[in-house]
C-alpha cells in the first residue's frame, strides 16, 4: 500500500534553504507571522493606556469598568473574520495571482495600521480597524498555502510545510515575546505614533521578500472569474466531499490545532506545576516550537526513511502520551522535555498532512480547498478555548482537588487523542484501499 503522503525530499532542508524562491516565501511569511503577533500585542497596549475612550459617550463615566469589556469586543473583533471569511477568502485566492495577493495583503494591513494614529482616539475606531486587518489576514494564509507548491517541488512539500509548521509558531512566541519590550523602546526613544510606524514598516518588508519571489503560476484560476462566486463556492465543496484523502487531512490537521488549543489553556496551570510562575506559560508552549523545529528537521533529512510508516498515527500517540505523562510532571526539564516531544509528534501530522493536500488539490483549486481549511480549523480552535477551561474548573470542584482535576483532565485527553488519531488512521487506510 502506497503512503498518504508524497516523500520528502532526500536532500532534506538544505535544498529547501537553497531553493531561492521559496527562501522569500518563507521569510515574507515568518515576518508577518511576527507582526501579526505583534499587533495583537499592540491592542493590548493601546487599550491599557486608556488612549481609545469607550462609544457611546455616555459611557465614558465608567470608564474603567469597560476595560475588560472593551479587551473581549476587540478579541472577538480579531477572531471573528477568521470564521466568517475563511471560505470566501480561498474562493479570491483562486481568482488572482498569489504572489500579488500575499503583496496586496501586507501592503493594505501596512496602511491600515499606520493610519491609526491620524484616526480619532474613539474605541469604535479601533474595533473597526481590527476588524479589517483580521479580515486583510484571512486572504493572507490560503494564499500563502496555496504558493508553498509552486515554489518547491512534489518531493520537498513535506519538509517544507514542516519547516513552515515550525516557524509558525516560532513566530508566534517571537511575536509575543518582543512586541512589549520593542514598543516600550520605540516609544520612549521616538514618541508612541511610532509603534504603528514600526509594525506597517514589518509588513511592507515581508512585502517586498514576497515581490523578491519567482514563481511561474498557471492560469487556471483566471477563468473562474467568469464563474459565480457562490458556484465557486459549491465546487470545492463538492471537491472536498468527493475527495476523501483531502478530507480526511483536514480533519487530521483540525483535530491537532485543536488539541494545541486546549494545551494553550492547560499551559497556564501546567507551568505552576512544574515550577514556572503561571505568567511564564509562553516558555512550556516554546518548548513545543522547539520540539517542532526538530521535526522539521527530521522530516526533511530522515523522513524518507520513513516513507511506509503511519507518521501522523506516530504522531497522534506521541501527543496522547505527553498529556496523560503531563499528569504527573512536576520538574521543570521534564515538563519541558514533554513539551518538546508534544511539538515533535504535531509536526509528523502537520507535515505530511499539508503535503497531501497541496499534491492532490490542483492550482486553480488550491485557494478555495486552504480556504476551507482555514474555517474548519478556527471553528474547531474556538471549542477547547471555550471549554478547556471551565470543564478543568468543574471537574476540580467535582473532587475537591484541583491538582487532582487537573491529572484527570489531562489523562482523559491524553486517551481521547490516541483514539482519534487511530480512528482517523483507519480512516486513511480504508481511503488508500479503495484508490488503490
Amino acid at each position: 500500500m502506497h503512503p498518504a503522503s508524497p516523500p520528502p525530499d532526500r536532500s532534506g532542508l538544505d535544498a529547501l534553504l537553497r531553493n531561492r524562491p521559496f527562501l522569500a516565501l518563507w521569510t515574507g511569511q515568518l515576518l508577518a507571522q511576527v507582526a501579526d503577533k505583534i499587533f495583537y500585542v499592540l491592542l493590548i497596549i493601546l487599550l491599557k493606556t486608556g488612549d481609545y475612550r469607550p462609544w457611546p459617550v455616555s459611557w465614558q463615566h465608567s470608564e474603567n469598568s469597560m476595560e475588560n469589556s472593551m479587551l473581549s469586543a476587540v478579541m472577538i473583533a480579531y477572531t471573528v473574520p477568521a470564521i466568517v471569511f475563511g471560505s470566501v477568502a480561498g474562493i479570491v485566492v483562486d481568482r488572482f495571482s498569489k504572489k500579488q495577493m500575499l503583496i496586496a495583503c501586507n501592503v493594505i494591513r501596512a496602511a491600515l495600521i499606520v493610519a491609526l494614529p491620524f484616526l480619532p482616539k474613539a474605541f469604535v475606531v479601533l474595533l473597526t480597524m481590527t476588524f479589517l486587518i483580521s479580515t486583510v489576514t484571512q486572504f493572507f494564509a490560503p494564499a500563502e498555502a496555496a504558493a508553498v507548491p509552486l515554489a518547491v517541488g512534489r518531493e520537498g512539500l513535506m519538509s517544507a510545510n514542516a519547516l513552515f509548521a515550525s516557524s509558525t509558531m516560532g513566530g508566534i512566541i517571537i511575536g509575543m515575546t518582543i512586541g512589549e519590550p520593542l514598543f516600550s523602546w520605540v516609544k520612549h526613544s521616538f514618541g508612541s505614533a511610532y509603534q504603528e510606524f514600526l509594525l506597517g514598516g514589518l509588513y511592507l518588508i515581508s512585502a517586498g521578500l514576497i515581490y523578491a519571489m519567482q514563481i511561474k503560476e498557471g492560469h487556471a484560476g483566471s477563468s473562474g472569474k467568469n464563474v459565480h462566486p457562490w458556484q465557486d463556492l459549491k465546487e470545492g465543496l463538492r471537491y472536498v466531499k468527493h475527495n476523501h484523502l483531502v478530507s480526511n487531512a483536514m480533519v487530521q490537521l483540525t483535530i491537532l490545532y485543536s488539541v494545541f488549543a486546549a494545551l494553550q489553556v492547560l499551559a497556564i496551570a501546567l507551568s505552576g506545576k512544574i515550577g514556572l510562575k503561571e505568567t511564564q506559560f509562553g516558555f512550556l508552549l516554546a518548548a513545543a516550537g522547539i520540539g517542532m523545529v526538530f521535526g522539521a528537521a527530521f522530516l526533511g533529512h530522515w523522513g524518507h526513511r520513513m516513507h511506509h510508516k503511519p507518521l501522523p498515527l506516530i504522531g497522534f500517540l506521541m501527543m496522547g502520551f505527553v498529556l496523560a505523562m503531563f499528569a504527573f510532571a512536576r520538574h521543570l526539564w521534564v515538563g519541558f522535555g514533554l513539551s518538546a516531544l508534544f511539538g515533535f509528534g504535531a509536526s509528523l501530522i502537520n507535515g505530511p498532512m499539508q503535503a497531501l493536500i497541496q499534491e492532490k488539490t490542483p492550482e486553480s483549486m488550491r485557494g478555495k480547498v486552504f480556504g476551507f481549511e482555514n474555517n474548519a480549523i478556527n471553528i474547531a480552535l474556538s471549542l477547547p478555548l471555550a471549554l478547556t477551561g471551565p470543564l478543568t474548573d468543574a471537574v476540580s470542584n467535582a473532587v475537591g482537588d484541583d491538582d487532582l482535576g487537573l491529572r484527570i483532565v489531562l489523562l482523559s485527553l491524553g486517551f481521547l487523542v490516541s483514539v482519534m488519531g487511530m480512528a482517523a488512521w483507519k480512516h486513511t487506510r480504508k481511503v488508500l484501499q479503495d484508490v488503490l
